[in-house]
Order: structure tokens, then C-alpha cells, then sequence
């Protein structure tokens, strides 16, 4: 049996006829129709007025951040355990990031340390957000904290396009949002990301920003500093035909996790990432943590088993306070994203992965405790 990976690209038949036909019309350059049609159709999916496609995620909460008018001497709230990307571009206008630990009903930033840090620093010019592993964060609770303290929201919600919170998509929520389109995502543009937001103005402005900020003139003129930050026509072809099959995706990406929860869950010091709404998340990816003291086994070990079964699995994401280059960066609580990470991994959740595959992750795991 081949290589089985966390979450590879699902690529059809119908993914490269959308690629084709944009190579057929020659439209490669980083603007045309399909990248308007892209834009539309993720806008819509997530009920916001307007987008711009970029290169990356990072880009689109770079450009976020910017029109924010964070800068240096500003704090920046973000959650600890994330990926390294949603506080970098904190540090590229030079604020500070201030870190949240999770709370155990999502795995998500916790309301009442956002609160916490809301009331002892009145440095804080916005509010990340990360909906972690396709599952949105308690965001009622954070929209009123920071409606209360005039602090703006940025959704990063590039884990959890198509996943929802009481009845409202992710991504629809702050004054920015944001999705990726990177490789291992629920869908793919190859690399890619969008950012999102209901004023026309603020939209208008990161597209300027992302084109190199050149005025509407015949020659070259620049009256601010730009970046290359814009997706191109030809991936965003890929982009439409793949999100025409996301909820396919959610659909298969939630059946592995409940055939994994069936299989593993009653094995004792085994708890999966609790879903607080079943029919919300998307499923992106199955987590778990398991006790040592319970189970009998080790995070690692199951890691360790898997990698001999040419089976790739990930830990958690290393909680950004624990990372050396935030070393300094002050973070309220920790202690609970410190334990997911060390008790924590991630299972092969791809939407084109078999079923005889997924019994092949469970025996493998199983075998542990035999």
C-alpha cells in the first residue's frame, strides 16, 4: 500500500479541466476571470461583500494588520496554540504579540484570558482569531469582549473554510477574515489565501497593496509601498473547481473522524478534540490526545508506529509561547495548550483516502495495545 499523508491535495478529473481551460484561453498573468469569478464565489460561500485573493494566508492577514494601522509600540492579541503564521506578521510591523491559552470545550483562544489581557493592556490594537482544526472559537463571547474594549477582530479561519459557528460560516465574523488555499488544506489553490471583509474601502485598499500599490496610471507610478502579494488567474481556476466540491470534502473528512472516534475512542487515555457543534466543523483534520499515565502508551510512540507504517501523522501545533523566537513574548496562561501539545497528534484526515487506508491507521495505533 502506498505512503498514506495527513491531508494531500484531492485532485479530480475536473480540477484539471478548470486548469486547462484557463491555459487554453492564455489567461496565466496574475489577473482575469477567473480570479474575479474565485473572489465571488468564496464571498459568497462565506456571506461577506468582498474579497481579495492573494498568494498566501500570511499575505492576507499581513494586509489585514496593515490596514488596521498596527504598528510599532501596538499589541496584538493572538492564540498560543496555533501555527507560527498567524502572529509573524505581527512582528513585520513591529508590534507585539500577546499570547491566549486555550480553553478544553474547543481547543480554541479562551474568552476569559482575552478578557484578562483586554483589562491590563491598553496597548492592544486587534484581536486574532483562529478557528483551529476546522472548528470555529467561541465567538460570541470574543465579538462582545472586543466590541466592549473598540478592538477589531481578524478571523484567521484558514483551517475552517466551510465550517460554521450558530449558524453563521467562518469567516464571517470579524472586521477581516481570512482563508487558506495552501496544499494540505480542506481545498487548494497550491499555495493561496483570501482575505475578506464587508467594506468595499478596506478591500479596495489590501488590493492595492497586493498589486505592488501602482496607481491607475499608464507608466509605473507608487505613492506608498507595495507587495506581490495577488493569486494568479491560472491557480484561481484550480480554486473554482475546488470549491465546488468542498462539501463533499466535509462530509468524507467527517466520516474519518467518527470511524476513528468509534474505533479509538473507547481505548482508555485516548480523548479526541471535542466538537462543540457536531454539524459546524468542517473536519479539516482528526486530533487526539492521549495520556501517558492512563493509556500506557506516549504520543510519541504512537507517532513512532505510524512513521513504520509509512503513515504520516503530526503533533499538535508547538504553542507559540513555547517557541524561541516568542520566548520573551507574554502569553496569559499556557498551561493547557503545553499539555495538547505534548499529548496530542494528528491523523491522516484527507478527503481522497481510502477506507481500506484509514483501517490501515487504526490497526497500526491499535497494535499498541496489544
Amino acid at each position: 500500500m502506498p505512503s498514506i499523508y495527513l491531508s494531500p491535495p484531492d485532485i479530480s478529473a475536473r480540477d484539471h479541466a478548470s486548469v486547462d481551460a484557463v491555459l487554453t484561453s492564455n489567461w496565466v498573468a496574475p489577473v482575469g476571470p477567473a480570479l474575479d469569478a474565485f473572489e465571488a464565489a468564496v464571498a459568497t460561500r462565506a456571506q461577506r461583500k468582498y474579497a481579495v485573493a492573494l498568494n498566501s494566508g500570511t499575505a492576507a492577514l499581513h494586509l489585514a494588520l496593515q490596514i488596521l494601522g498596527i504598528n510599532s509600540g501596538d499589541a496584538v492579541v493572538c492564540p498560543t496554540l496555533t501555527f507560527a503564521a498567524s502572529a509573524n506578521p505581527i512582528c513585520y510591523l513591529g508590534a507585539e504579540p500577546i499570547f491566549i491559552d486555550s480553553e478544553r470545550r474547543t481547543w480554541n483562544m479562551d474568552p476569559e484570558l482575552l478578557e484578562e489581557a483586554l483589562k491590563t493592556h491598553d496597548n492592544i490594537k486587534a484581536v486574532i482569531v483562529v478557528h483551529l482544526y476546522g472548528q470555529c472559537a467561541e465567538m460570541d463571547h470574543i465579538l462582545e469582549l472586543c466590541a466592549r474594549y473598540e478592538v477589531p477582530v481578524i478571523e484567521d479561519a484558514a483551517e475552517a473554510l466551510g465550517a460554521s459557528y450558530r449558524g453563521r460560516p467562518a469567516g464571517s465574523m470579524g472586521t477581516f477574515s481570512f482563508f487558506s488555499f495552501n496544499g494540505n488544506k480542506i481545498i487548494t489553490t497550491s499555495g493561496g489565501g483570501m482575505l475578506l471583509a464587508n467594506e468595499r474601502d478596506q478591500i479596495e485598499r489590501a488590493r492595492y497593496l497586493a498589486t505592488q500599490a501602482r496607481e491607475p496610471v499608464a507608466h509605473y507610478e507608487h505613492k506608498a509601498i507595495g507587495y506581490n502579494y495577488r493569486m494568479s488567474n491560472l491557480l484561481a481556476g484550480l480554486g473554482n473547481s475546488q470549491l465546488t466540491d468542498l462539501d463533499r470534502r466535509i462530509t468524507t473528512r467527517k466520516a474519518h473522524f467518527d470511524a476513528y472516534q468509534r474505533a479509538l475512542g473507547n481505548i482508555p487515555g485516548i480523548d479526541f478534540m471535542p466538537i462543540a457543534e457536531t454539524n459546524a466543523a468542517n473536519y479539516w483534520l482528526t486530533c487526539l490526545t492521549v495520556d501517558p499515565v492512563i493509556s500506557g502508551s506516549s504520543r510519541d510512540s504512537i507517532l513512532a508506529a505510524l512513521a513504520q507504517a509509512d503513515i504520516e501523522a503530526r503533533p499538535l501545533w508547538k504553542p507559540l509561547h513555547l517557541q524561541p523566537i516568542f520566548q520573551n513574548a507574554k502569553c496569559f496562561g499556557g498551561a493547557l495548550a503545553t499539555q495538547l501539545f505534548d499529548r496530542g497528534l494528528c491523523l491522516p484526515s484527507g478527503s481522497n483516502m481510502s477506507d481500506d487506508q484509514r483501517q490501515l491507521v487504526i490497526d497500526t495505533i491499535r497494535y499498541e495495545w496489544l
